[in-house]
């Protein structure tokens, strides 16, 4: 960013690569959207509310209380005709914004002082008649909550530690959790989205993993 805070990281680990989006704060950099080549993503609003999920198999759009404005599947992965998906942009920052126009084509561009960086981190996965995707992991409630519940206990051990190196209030609030557990608890939700579980039950296991 202009002010020399860290915008955008890329990962890559084997075959994979990741793109992270950060806001524009020089010690608290909140994740403000994940992006990876595996067609999974997520984009969250400033106070960390989920905004824009996305994966193989489609996408949903929700508003800032929660609601569900959008959902759609890829064309490619259904026989049955699809309504076109209408193009999403999002701004996530006055520098960062984000496009949505197909599955190959979902753009991250950077925007400062005059110039310009964009990104397309969208993925085609090709489906043979003979042959369909792998479906989207089904788990139960209990499954869920217990996943859930099983990453807020690591990130309080992990706040624990934490508290314990850097005694002072300040620092405190400064702590994010590691990487590790960000990816844990946005696979998670990923895994609400597609399980047949009610809107209470996802809001509660929302509640768990972004406390």
């Amino acid at each position: 960013y202009p002010s020399g805070n860290l915008a955008i990281i890329i990962t890559r680990e084997r075959d994979q690569h990741s793109l992270i989006v950060q806001e524009d704060e020089l010690k608290t950099a909140k994740i403000r959207a994940l992006f990876q080549s595996d067609g999974k993503s997520t984009c969250y609003y400033r106070n960390g509310d989920e905004w824009i999920n996305m994966s193989i198999q489609g996408g949903q759009y929700l508003d800032q209380a929660g609601n569900r404005v959008r959902r759609w599947m890829w064309p490619n992965l259904s026989p049955e005709p699809q309504v076109p998906l209408s193009p999403i942009f999002i701004s996530l920052n006055r520098y960062v914004g984000v496009r949505i126009l197909a599955q190959d084509k979902i753009f991250v561009s950077f925007l400062a002082m005059g110039r310009q960086a964009k990104f397309n981190m969208g993925t085609k996965v090709q489906v043979s008649a003979a042959s369909q995707p792998p479906p989207a992991a089904q788990l139960g409630e209990d499954e869920l909550l217990l996943l859930a519940f099983r990453v807020r206990i690591l990130q309080l051990f992990d706040r624990m530690r934490g508290c314990l190196n850097f005694p002072s209030t300040e620092q405190w609030n400064k702590m994010q959790p590691p990487m590790y557990l960000m990816t844990q608890a946005v696979k998670i939700l990923e895994l609400c989205m597609a399980a047949d579980i009610s809107d209470e039950l996802r809001g509660s296991i929302k509640a768990i993993v972004n406390a």
